[in-house]
């Protein structure tokens, strides 16, 4: 699936009709999710034909298309679905119980309640809320691709302004020659990054840098009364720095992935649980801001798209580890260099990256089997074990 997304070009009165289609999203999410607390047990089937008893009930549901509205429904099939696996799975902790949505931002189309123009520089939503025609601002070239492949069209709310989004069914995977290149990576707080060559990428460190501003927008937000039009600004402009240093972050991340990606053969990385590391009070703050959810996310995408391996290697003892004997040196967070016996003396990060890369070709196989196995390289999930990835490669 492809997402490309364009800048809504809006005026006023339409600014209020997607407002209107976002709040009639989410009144029928939040009424199809408590009418199933309070049936538990029923299926799908009872749920859809309860958001057609909504549409017969509530003029300003029926006002919305109705495949936006069996989309609000999905959402809520979708949240039902994914707590019972966690529940089968006995996920340790909050198993995700659904939740009702006081903030919405986005309302969803199927294919059916809009249509784009012949240039396909706007799109026309069809539905009697009043939104109609609105211009696109973007580079995408959508033009190649058929209107049967616009899976989904979705309007999205930000800080900003308002965004066109289109999901299309295409095949967007990319065949590279093979460069014989495998690599390790040791994420950290210090360097983004240590690979197994020995080369570090700085961590740019996006919030820490703009935290002073984000400060002063904070403070202003706090003077100003609550309700008034001054208020309402402030929050906006607050928001517009989150949003830039987000953005910021998942570049950066999209970048270094996409380069590391294409650079090798095969890429090993820890399985982190940052989900666990940020319980850490003392370094949640640096993590956070370090993004490594949003790198390895896009390791695994570009891996996928560009067939290349991507595998997800348990991060336990790795650092402590000789890379060349295998000895255990016990050392604390500290302590940045790794002295073994042996003689070898590394970096801390660039220890565990050699040890990183050990261990995920222990996994798929030989090197010199890998390197002749280009035509059928497979990417990794979240959340899989070494278990779970390559387990043979042809």
């Amino acid at each position: 699936m492809l997402v490309m997304e364009f800048k809504a070009v809006l005026k006023e009165p339409q600014k209020l009709a997607i407002n209107e289609a976002i709040r009639t999203a989410r009144f029928v999410r939040n009424k199809v999710l408590r009418y199933w607390m309070d049936n538990r047990g029923i299926g799908k089937k009872e749920l859809y034909r309860y958001n057609t008893q909504l549409r017969d009930e509530f003029n300003f549901v029926k006002e919305l298309n109705s495949h936006a509205c069996q989309a609000s429904v999905e959402n809520v099939e979708r949240a039902i679905k994914r707590f019972y696996d966690n529940c089968k799975k006995k996920v340790p902790g909050k198993k995700g119980y659904p939740r009702f949505k006081k903030h919405c931002r986005s309302v969803e189309y199927k294919q059916s309640g809009w249509k784009l123009s012949p240039d396909q520089k706007s799109i026309v939503f069809r539905d009697k809320k009043g939104i109609g025609k609105v211009r696109l601002k973007g580079t995408w070239d959508l033009w190649r691709f058929d209107n049967k492949q616009i899976k989904r069209v979705r309007i999205v709310q930000r800080a900003d302004g308002y965004y066109v989004q289109f999901c299309l069914k295409v095949d967007n995977h990319d065949q590279l020659e093979a460069t014989g290149n495998t690599i390790g990576l040791d994420v950290g707080l210090k360097d983004f990054y240590t690979d197994s060559e020995g080369l570090a990428e700085p961590n740019p460190r996006f919030y820490r840098t703009g935290e002073k501003l984000l400060k002063f927008y904070q403070r202003r937000v706090s003077r100003k009364k609550k309700g008034s039009a001054n208020r309402k600004k402030a929050i906006n402009k607050l928001g517009r720095t989150h949003l830039r240093i987000s953005r910021q972050r998942e570049e950066h991340a999209k970048r270094l992935a996409r380069c590391v990606v294409q650079s090798n053969d095969l890429v090993a990385y820890e399985d982190l649980k940052v989900k666990n590391l940020v319980k850490n009070h003392c370094l949640s703050k640096s993590i956070n801001d370090a993004g490594w959810y949003q790198f390895r996310k896009w390791l695994e995408y570009f891996g996928n798209k560009f067939g290349r391996i991507t595998v997800a290697v348990n991060p336990a003892y790795t650092s402590q580890n000789c890379s060349d004997c295998g000895e255990v040196v016990q050392k604390s967070l500290s302590t940045r260099t790794h002295v073994c016996k042996c003689g070898c003396q590394l970096d801390r990060d660039h220890n565990a990256a050699i040890n990183i890369l050990k261990t995920a070709l222990g996994t798929v196989g030989h090197t010199e089997t890998l390197l002749n196995a280009y035509g059928d390289l497979a990417s990794t999930f979240l959340g899989s074990d070494l278990v779970e990835q390559v387990e043979s490669v042809k």
